[in-house]
């Protein structure tokens, strides 16, 4: 099976964004019953790896960590960065294939 379609790829990114919003609800409800919380690195890190409309969806809409600074500037600065690219992997496919395969034979 190739894994390289663009339908694949938007299905790997709404499955990464669904559980990071759960990890984000977990969180939250931790927060609320004084339990086990997810380290503030653990979540930020889970924005990074492509789950930033997750991250920032779950703040917005369980009002998780709105007031934490500066874990909230991190995590639109994340957003932002992948606003960013995402427009650039749109207007200019082949830019960001030749950006990986260098980065894949320089390693």
């Amino acid at each position: 099976m190739y894994l390289s379609t663009p339908l694949t790829h938007l299905l790997i990114y709404l499955v990464i964004n669904v559980v990071v919003y759960c990890v984000y609800w977990w969180d939250k409800k931790a927060a609320v019953e004084g339990a086990w919380r997810v380290r503030e690195s653990t979540l930020l890190w889970l924005a990074i790896v492509g789950g930033s409309l997750g991250a920032l969806a779950a703040q917005q809409v369980l009002g998780h960590k709105t007031r934490k600074e500066p874990f909230r500037s991190i995590l639109m600065t994340i957003g932002a960065l992948h606003v960013g690219l995402g427009v650039v992997w749109i207007a200019a496919p082949n830019l960001v294939v030749e950006a990986l395969s260098h980065m894949r034979s320089s390693l």
